[in-house]
């Protein structure tokens, strides 16, 4: 779903202020496991970007909601445990897990080969990827092949990205800090394609399906999972078990139906 790894210079970056903040937000440096001490101290802490709707962003009162949200709760009260959420831009969320900045990442993380390589996840519990979304009246842009010549939008650092850089013959690839922005930017006509999660897409076109709509064909599909540090096995572990329990309970199915108006789980118990 979201978000490739940041360039190198925005590591570097991140890593100077990280380098300069002050305590770690969770309990994993006082000794123990992160699930013991995640337990002793009565609280999950969660990073996310929180600017994502519907998985995870401010409702018009600044509240943080959203699927994400509300699955990470539910598995926070299997745990006998709260919630803490640590908004974090993208392009450090992965460098501020390593450093232990929050116990875990529920955001949207689509599950590469690549992030295996510094991180563990849980089982998919959605799939997202890379859908293209075009103005309503849009006739000449059917499939992937049609982005030839076309400027196309997308949020910096995601998998998006990275699935468009690998295509040749794009005049541009707008990149954008929110999807929000980049969605304003088709119905306007400064973009002719949008490239975003559909779960995240058909959110944003829900109330105005009159301008903008999602083709039939995808660039990709990708997995989403709960990122954990490496060496958080126990973590993951309790995580997914709790994860489990939600979806044969019908839980899942009941945050699914309340934010996509469907239920992604049916037939999958």
């Amino acid at each position: 779903m979201k978000k490739i790894t940041a360039l190198l210079i925005g590591l570097i970056i991140s890593a100077t202020v990280f380098a300069g903040c002050g305590k770690s937000n969770t309990s994993s440096n006082s000794g123990g496991s992160t699930l013991s001490n995640i337990k002793s101290a009565g609280t999950i802490v969660i990073g996310v970007d929180d600017t994502y709707p519907p998985m995870e962003f401010r409702d018009k009162n600044g509240k943080l909601v959203g699927f994400d949200v509300d699955v990470a709760d539910a598995v926070a009260k299997k745990l006998g445990v709260k919630t803490k959420y640590v908004p974090t831009a993208w392009d450090g969320i992965f460098l501020a897990l390593n450093s232990k900045k929050f116990d875990i990442i529920q955001s949207s993380v689509s599950i590469t080969d690549d992030r295996k390589k510094n991180m563990i996840f849980s089982d998919p519990y959605i799939y997202g990827g890379s859908s293209i979304f075009v103005k309503a009246d849009n006739t000449t842009i059917k499939t992937g092949d049609d982005l030839k010549g076309k400027i196309v939008g997308c949020q910096v650092g995601t998998t998006s990205q990275d699935v468009l850089s690998k295509m040749s013959g794009l005049k541009e690839v707008k990149k954008y800090n929110a999807m929000t922005d980049a969605f304003m930017d088709l119905a306007n006509g400064r973009v002719e394609a949008v490239v975003s999660d559909p779960e995240v897409g058909d959110y944003y076109i829900s109330s105005q399906k009159d301008k903008i709509k999602r083709l039939s064909s995808a660039l990709n599909e990708e997995p989403i999972g709960v990122a954990f540090r490496k060496n958080d096995t126990e973590l993951r572990d309790a995580y997914q078990k709790a994860l489990n329990e939600l979806k044969q309970d019908g839980t899942l199915s009941k945050i699914s139906e309340k934010w996509f108006g469907n239920d992604i789980y049916k037939d999958k118990k």
